[in-house]
């Protein structure tokens, strides 16, 4: 199978923000376009929770990605102008060090050993990759959900990295509602028997934990109203088992179903708990005392928050926060307050709200390199 995945491997100690220090870290990203002479073209995407850093397919990966509709020739993160890079998060488990990545100092898997995850040490990675490409200082810095917060504390480590941010579907920090609904995906998978305290083997994982935890998240990344939309109470149309009054009725019980099966095999658990975990952590106060003096120390020239309205886990209110923080009266910042169906993955599916607002923004980056 093609793949346009590269490996930085760093071959000195990363720190880890909470304790601790990874050895021989690998960080995958994947790139698209190319670097301009003054190397000032360049956009940083950070990725939500689970996908990798193939956003986009390319001659050297034809698969589509996950951001395919937004990035390349002539789309809003157009890859005539700008050298895009995406890198799979620290902690994720399609490339870059991870709890299920071999730990050199045993030649076991890291799985529970490896350090507590943070935001900032996703941004970190990141940094990273940018400065092995030689690239001095971003055009943008861009990411949903997770990346959104990424991209928060990539602008609060690296006050100089970009001339510009967009954050979609984010937040200065997870409200306690967010984290309920996390924790109790975590509780799912280390309540499953197979989990066994994280040491479960790759051709055991805690199945029946890792698909309760996607059910879970899947209908916290729509809204009620999509769900009513989509699906009513539409009925299944596969035949209950007999002998089981508690199975499958309505469609929407089989499009859960179906979705959090396709995920099982495809994300590690170990990983899953991390980063989720990484997002609860998260808080922006921690670089300026107050979500507001962060924001007010930001060095960026021009700044896209991007909300949805229909989303349950980042609430419209705190786009506005960001967006107010932002607003010094110095800098440019676009606020886009979105009415999509989807919620909070709007961002994956509502291309006719979100590449006209983003390609506007990137279209008025002025480049110094002609």
């Amino acid at each position: 199978m093609a793949s346009a995945r590269k490996i930085l491997k760093l071959d000195r100690p990363f720190p880890m923000r909470r304790g601790g220090a990874l050895q021989d870290v690998h960080i995958a990203y994947e790139t698209w376009g190319d670097l301009s002479f003054c190397n000032d073209n360049a956009i940083l995407i950070f990725t939500g929770l689970s996908p990798s850093a193939h956003a986009a397919s390319s001659t050297e990966d034809p698969a589509p990605g996950w951001w395919e509709d937004m990035i390349g020739p002539g789309r809003p993160i157009d890859t005539r102008r700008f050298f895009v890079i995406c890198v799979n998060s620290l902690g994720s488990p399609f490339g870059s060090t991870s709890p299920a990545s071999i730990n050199p100092a045993t030649g076991e898997c890291y799985r529970l050993t490896f350090p507590v995850l943070t935001v900032e040490d996703i941004a970190r990675a990141g940094h990273e990759v940018v400065a092995s490409l030689g690239i001095k200082k971003l055009a943008a810095v861009v990411g949903p959900s997770l990346g959104g917060m990424t991209v928060l504390a990539y602008c609060a480590l690296f006050p100089e990295g970009a001339r510009a941010l967009v954050s979609i579907s984010s937040a200065a920090r997870s409200t306690p509602f967010a984290i309920a609904l996390r924790s109790l995906q975590r509780e799912m998978i280390r309540k499953d028997p197979a989990w066994l305290e994280g040491n479960y083997a790759q051709d055991a994982i805690p199945v029946q934990g890792m698909r309760l935890a996607r059910k879970l998240g899947m209908i916290t990344y729509r809204s009620a109203k999509e769900w009513l939309q989509r699906f009513g109470r539409e009925r299944a149309n596969a035949e209950r088992k007999p002998g089981d009054p508690f199975g499958i009725d309505f469609e929407v019980e089989s499009y859960l179903e179906n979705h959090a099966v396709k995920f099982i095999g495809q994300f590690d658990p170990n990983c899953y708990l991390y980063i989720s975990r990484a997002m609860d952590l998260f808080d922006l106060a921690d670089h300026g005392g107050s979500v507001a003096e962060a924001l007010r120390r930001f060095t960026v020239e021009r700044a896209l928050i991007i909300g949805v309205e229909t989303d349950l886990l980042f609430p419209i209110e705190q786009q506005q926060e960001l967006a107010d923080g932002l607003s010094n009266g110095t800098r440019t910042v676009q606020f886009a307050r979105l009415a999509s169906l989807q919620g909070h993955d709007s961002f994956l599916v509502d291309m006719d709200r979100f590449r006209p607002v983003i390609s506007e923004f990137l279209a008025e980056l002025k480049l110094t390199s002609p």
